[in-house]
């Protein structure tokens, strides 16, 4: 160990085992490691261990500009592939996950200083983990929440938590949302884990728990930009400490690492995309839990080849966990596509989106694909399933005007066919619509950039947020006290 990592300030970072989570904040971890601090990240076991094996991570802290990027996991009851907890529901693990994490992450932030590392000053754990800030808080620790979605999703569950809206209910399923900044907001357009009866219920919550807590840390980030989200972020400016530090991608664009949250190996498809002409691919991806019918799959396998457009399909293996089995596209598909088709189980999606070849992405509209679309400048047709993802659709097509909507998500539990798939693909790449939305998107690109510029908002945020790890990094130095992992 260095004296120069000895001496810089520690941050812990602890992250629910979710691709959709680990992506942005460790993004956000290599941002705050290349500006001077000592950064562990952190999620559970049986992920570390995806991780390793996808080649995505380091057994030692790696230099990263001034400071040190370091990984150290958590045991959840999932170690091994053969462990009775693989198969467990998500309302039988959340309590697991807290039981066990709980244990295992006290025990490893006190042992920072016996294994000769600074004491933590600040943790920093995101929505669906909220006992992180409990177990800080226990060990008089600072502590931060890293928020995974757009700050009108956060919104929106505030006020539901808070009670002070009405919501959709047993008795009005079909009840229109006013929230305050926000716009009128139809019954499948909120977050569906809101929704009663909704099967996946218990994920609400588990994220509306996060706000049992949120008066012990002393910081909110998210990964947008005020400049997007300005009215919303401005109203909850006034309730809670947000700061958006946004778009995180941006940010990390110029630190160079190999290190990345990827649970899957990536397969190549650059030299592909080389080969196309500029805008002529469609670029496909569902995220990482998304998993469609093979019958719905059929249906835009045969929609992008008979649009006659170039695309490139992430079609990842299912989640083993979940079940489902792998999906296969029809032969004549394969036939018909030809050199115009390639399909991929996972891609560097940073590089694609930025590839001057790809003109739109279909997209389910998960937060972290919704900002990287949006700040690389690209449309999106969006393909909403559930969550937040019906929300963010409804803003990049009604509110940021970037893109054109397929899909208003399972909910509507309607087969989106292959003709209504090419024209809507058709729409996004050619004419009077594909002109504006590409305007709008190229605008949106614009204010990303200046948000991550030096002394641009997301810029100043972030500088203001490592100020504060140094002062508390001080008070820790001065009086051990205020930290007990030190002792």
């Amino acid at each position: 160990m260095t004296s120069t990592m000895d001496s810089l300030p520690h941050v812990f970072l602890v992250s629910f085992p979710g691709q959709g989570h680990i992506n942005p904040m460790l993004r956000f971890g290599k941002k705050l490691a290349a500006s001077g601090l000592l950064v562990t990240f952190s999620t559970t076991a049986y992920l570390g261990r995806d991780m390793k094996k996808a080649g995505s991570i380091s057994d030692t802290p790696t230099p990263l500009g001034h400071g040190f990027l370091r990984f150290e996991f958590f045991d959840d009851g999932r170690t091994n592939e053969s462990a009775p907890s693989t198969s467990l529901s998500f309302d039988q693990y959340m309590p697991q996950l807290q039981s066990l994490g709980s244990i295992s992450l006290l025990h490893i932030l006190k042992n920072q200083t016996k294994e000769n590392r600074p004491a933590v000053s600040c943790v920093i754990g995101n929505p669906f983990v909220p006992w992180v800030c409990d177990v800080a808080d226990q060990l008089g620790i600072a502590s931060a929440v890293f928020w995974v979605q757009s700050c009108a999703v956060f919104s929106i569950y505030y006020h539901h938590f808070n009670g002070s809206i009405p919501f959709p209910s047993e008795t009005q399923p079909n009840l229109d949302v006013q929230i305050p900044s926000l716009p009128l907001l139809k019954h499948d357009e909120i977050p569906s884990f809101l929704l009663p009866n909704n099967s996946l219920h218990a994920i609400g919550k588990a994220i509306l728990g996060q706000f049992l807590s949120l008066s012990k840390p002393f910081c909110i980030l998210i990964d947008t930009f005020e400049e997007l989200e300005s009215e919303v972020v401005d109203f909850m400016s006034k309730n809670f400490p947000i700061k958006a530090v946004g778009p995180l991608f941006k940010h990390c664009s110029e630190i160079k690492t190999r290190i990345s949250g990827d649970c899957l190996r990536t397969d190549e498809c650059m030299e592909w995309l080389d080969s196309k002409p500029k805008g002529s691919v469609v670029y496909v991806s569902f995220g990482s839990v998304v998993y469609l019918k093979q019958e719905q799959v059929d249906e835009i396998a045969y929609g992008l080849v008979n649009s006659g457009f170039s695309f490139l399909w992430v079609l990842k293996p299912p989640v083993s966990s979940l079940g489902g089995k792998r999906h296969v596209l029809p032969n004549e598909v394969k036939e018909k596509a030809g050199e115009r088709g390639k399909v991929v189980q996972w891609s560097p999606q940073e590089q694609v989106l930025s590839h001057p070849s790809v003109a739109c992405f279909m997209t389910h509209c998960g937060w972290n694909s919704s900002v990287e679309s949006i700040s690389s400048g690209v449309p999106v047709v969006a393909f909403p399933q559930w969550g937040d993802q019906l929300t963010n659709a409804k803003f990049l097509v009604d509110v940021f005007g970037v893109g054109l909507r397929l899909s208003r998500g399972a909910g509507e539990d309607r087969l989106i066919k292959r003709d209504e798939i090419k024209n809507c693909l058709k729409e996004a790449m050619e004419g009077p619509k594909a002109v504006e939305i590409r305007k709008k998107a190229l605008e949106r690109k614009i204010a990303a950039e200046k948000a991550v510029a030096e002394g641009g908002s997301s810029n100043r945020n972030i500088k203001y947020f490592i100020d504060e790890i140094r002062k508390r990094s001080l008070g820790c130095c001065r009086n051990l006290q205020v930290c007990p992992s030190t002792t």
